[in-house]
């Protein structure tokens, strides 16, 4: 969450972040709350301190009488204590559950805007490739190749999921090899994270865990969660905890399954492996010093770009508008795939985002650092895609496919692979 103690001061810039974002935060009522509750803990601490009194008059020499004044006085104090702090419990509760609506403040630079269309492109790299036959989608290629099952995973787990076959299992072991080496040469520690997460981490990294608008899925009375990235179980490898700045940056990379909803998610453009109940991906996650956080923004954009030149697929870079920011982004940098099998001549897909998500999820998290005057402050936490392996694919076959129904491989891939094209 935002640094409450600035409620009131930038109360304006605050109400403007959250109509630029999209969203519906009443500023005014968490305000409220929180002189309520500041009223409240100054009556709840003075009466304490009335009651200390009388505990400590009660200890002196004192005639009946006298003492049952006190008796009766101290009987008095604890049911007021007791009153009143079952009353700031309430409004303390209610005021941090409606402060965590409020997003995390967005960089200066970010475009304004709700749409798709008001995203800034930044750069493209590699050109689209123009084909001398009617090119397909990853859809029909999957099934031409024997590579993807979506009617068998449907009848035994649901729509929206998917059986991989044949040379695109290897291919998603390749993609995932390929990109953990890569993170590693870039000094990352890799892991293989946990699928199941509680549910106060996932509320400290941003994500809902309940709900109909939520996009997790809950495992039924047992507080935790499938985690939708692996964002969720890196952030919270550090939680609670304050960290040596002498060790900072922290760089750690994920490999998890990933489990979404993905409720309304419908349409020409979700077909197929592009929007899916359960996929793999690699993620990065970084702790960071405020002042470096900027810098290791670019970093992980600059990853995310040699991963997918490395692949030879084209794609644009563009910087993500505040309403398709999400709570807890700062800034957000998404790179998009060319898909030929998109739309009717091919368009552009999202395969990566990166976000630096300042001090907002540190503070939910309780993540710190003690600086060099030993005042302790709030580390930055970032995070970015290395590489979604649904989404791959999809660039991969839909990119390389050949006239006589193949597909090459990308040169990087085939140590990995041991083949260099996928054929009937």
């Amino acid at each position: 969450m935002i640094d409450l103690r600035e409620l009131k001061a930038r109360k304006d810039e605050i109400i403007a972040n959250v109509a630029n974002r999209c969203m519906k935060v009443d500023v005014q009522a968490i305000i409220d709350l929180q002189e309520q509750r500041s009223a409240l803990l100054q009556e709840t601490e003075s009466l304490r301190s009335r009651r200390n009194e009388n505990a400590l008059r009660m200890k002196g020499k004192l005639d009946q009488d006298s003492r049952l004044l006190l008796v009766n006085e101290g009987k008095a104090l604890k049911e007021e204590i007791s009153q009143k702090e079952a009353l700031l419990a309430e409004v303390e509760k209610s005021y941090l559950e409606k402060a965590r609506e409020i997003p995390n403040y967005a960089h200066p630079s970010a475009p304004v805007g709700k749409l798709d269309s008001d995203n800034l492109e930044i750069r493209r790299w590699g050109t689209p490739p123009v084909f001398n036959f009617s090119p397909k989608d990853h859809v029909q290629l999957g099934e031409s190749l024997d590579l993807i099952d979506f009617d068998t995973a449907t009848r035994v787990s649901g729509p929206k999921f998917y059986y991989l076959k044949n040379e695109a299992v290897l291919l998603e072991l390749a993609l995932e090899r390929y990109a953990l080496d890569i993170l590693r040469k870039h000094g990352f520690t890799i892991t293989i994270t946990p699928d199941i997460a509680k549910e106060e981490v996932l509320v400290g990294i941003g994500f809902n865990p309940r709900g109909e608008e939520s996009n997790i899925y809950t495992v039924e009375g047992t507080g935790t969660c499938l985690v939708g990235t692996a964002e969720i179980t890196l952030g919270g490898y550090h939680a609670g905890k304050i960290l040596d700045k002498t060790s900072l940056p922290i760089l750690l990379s994920g490999l998890s399954h990933c489990f979404r909803r993905e409720a309304g998610g419908a349409g020409q453009y979700s077909k197929g492996l592009y929007r899916v109940h359960q996929f793999s991906k690699v993620e990065m996650f970084v702790y960071s010093l405020p002042e470096d956080s900027d810098r290791l923004h670019q970093m992980l954009l600059a990853i995310e770009e040699e991963i997918f030149q490395g692949l030879e697929i084209p794609y644009h870079v563009v910087d993500t508008c505040t309403g398709d920011l999400g709570a807890p982004a700062y800034r957000k940098f998404d790179i998009e795939a060319w898909m030929p099998g998109r739309g009717e001549h091919g368009e552009y897909g999202e395969v990566t985002s990166t976000s630096n998500c300042t001090d907002y999820q540190a503070r939910r998290l309780n993540i710190r650092y003690k600086d060099d005057q030993g005042k302790t402050q709030h580390v930055h936490l970032l995070n970015g895609t290395a590489i979604a392996i649904s989404r791959a694919i999809v660039a991969i076959l839909e990119n390389f496919q050949q006239e006589d129904g193949s597909v090459r491989m990308p040169a990087k891939l085939v140590p990995y692979l041991g083949f260099d094209s996928i054929k009937r």
